[in-house]
């Protein structure tokens, strides 16, 4: 039977970690831009639209994962029965 993975915690903090620093260098850098302040309020709106985005697809991976996940357990119990239940050399 297969285990479950599991995420390490020093790989959950170096995801935050960098999710953290590359939305603050990107932040930043749109706040420094020697433009006007249609052209930073574009950028800071696209940057908040990439970030909601990649959390929708990150959950939405995530949960037709654990749908899968799921779905093949149920198929093996059912498979699991049926070979537990089935006799060869039974005589009707």
């Amino acid at each position: 039977m297969q285990t479950a993975p599991t995420t390490t915690t020093a790989f959950y903090v170096q995801s935050v970690i960098s999710f953290g620093v590359s939305v603050t260098a990107l932040a930043v850098g749109v706040a420094y831009l020697p433009v006007n302040g249609w052209v930073r309020a574009f950028l800071s709106l696209g940057l908040l639209y990439v970030v909601t985005s990649t959390f929708t697809l990150a959950k939405c991976v995530r949960d037709r994962q654990e749908e899968s996940t799921l779905v093949g357990r149920v198929d093996q119990a059912r498979l699991d029965k049926l070979l537990a239940e089935h006799d060869p050399f039974k005589v009707d």
